[in-house]
């Protein structure tokens, strides 16, 4: 008696079918996580922005709520064309741009000194990112109080211990004295930055241009400046997103006074002091919109770095 085994087709006729999810809900699965997230960020971040977006076509003046009435582009109109405000948006520009190229300079120098193994660069460095971890208002009031003040800080104690004058920083030097504080605070960002990219140079390259005889100013100007030209713009690119959005430096160092007032200071001014809902939104929302230009760039720049970084 002989018995036959099953065929090959017989077993897949009665093997159990398992049909896998179509694709949309198995896209939908795996997004379904993240939806609780996606759901708080446009309640906290987008629907106040409609809400200030709305406002900003309002001549709306929180003391005479009766007489708010539709303007159009009005309050925008008025933003570009006021003197004061006018003023501030070229405070502004002058205090990121200086912030900025300084706080890069500086820490492309820090960079290339911790890039160097010496004995203690691991508590070097610590120190060295100490400012940017400070909460900005407590940096700002370290500077103003510790440092710039007039009676008790530490420039004019160092300056009377030489014989030196005794200026009071801040009513002297207003903008200056803002600009130092936040050099002071983002410096090690930028050098966080610029050291991953001097770390992520080719020694063997270096090596090479070494031994045909290049000397370090021209390993610096033909490989290594060209080679971190994409962190520059990076560290340029975000901090301009954040200075241009500073608000605590000039708040606590200067009150906006003695022409220091930056266009966030004036958005503050125009909502809490003359309660001018309308304006204030309307300037707010071009913060918003210039923020967004630049961040496009960073993100840009930052695309084509991974890029870049993929393909080594």
């Amino acid at each position: 008696m002989t018995t036959t085994a099953p065929s090959a087709s017989a077993a897949r006729t009665h093997a159990p079918v398992t049909r896998r999810p179509p694709r949309r809900l198995r896209a939908w699965a795996t997004r379904a996580p993240l939806l609780p997230a996606l759901v708080f960020m446009i309640i906290v971040t987008q629907l106040p922005f409609v809400a200030t977006l709305v406002i900003s076509f309002f001549d709306w003046n929180a003391l005479y709520p009766d007489a708010r009435h539709f303007t159009g582009f009005g309050n925008y109109s008025e933003v570009l064309t006021d003197p004061d405000l006018r003023k501030s948006v070229l405070t502004t520009i002058v205090l990121t741009v200086t912030v900025v190229v300084v706080s890069l300079v500086v820490g492309l120098g820090l960079a290339l000194l911790l890039d160097r193994r010496f004995r203690g660069r691991g508590l070097v460095r610590t120190l060295l990112i100490a400012p940017f971890l400070l909460v900005p208002v407590a940096a700002a009031l370290l500077w103003k109080h510790v440092l710039y003040n007039p009676e008790y800080g530490l420039l004019n104690g160092l300056l009377h211990y030489v014989g030196g004058p005794q200026p009071d920083w801040i009513s002297n030097t207003p903008l200056i004295a803002v600009e130092v504080s936040l050099i002071w605070q983002w410096t090690p960002f930028m050098m966080l930055i610029l050291l991953a990219g001097l770390q992520s140079r080719s020694p063997e390259l270096i090596e090479a241009a070494r031994m045909d005889g290049a000397s370090a100013w021209q390993v610096f100007r033909h490989l290594t400046l060209p080679h971190l030209r994409r962190y520059l713009e990076l560290g340029a690119l975000l901090g301009s997103i954040y200075i241009v959005q500073n608000f605590d430096a000039v708040f606590t160092l200067t009150s906006g006074g003695l022409g220091t007032a930056n266009l966030p200071y004036t958005v503050y001014q125009s909502f809490y002091q003359a309660h001018e809902n309308g304006l204030a939104s309307a300037a707010g929302v071009l913060v918003v919109i210039g923020s967004i230009i630049i961040a496009t760039f960073a993100l840009r720049v930052v695309s084509s770095l991974f890029r870049e970084e993929g393909a080594r």
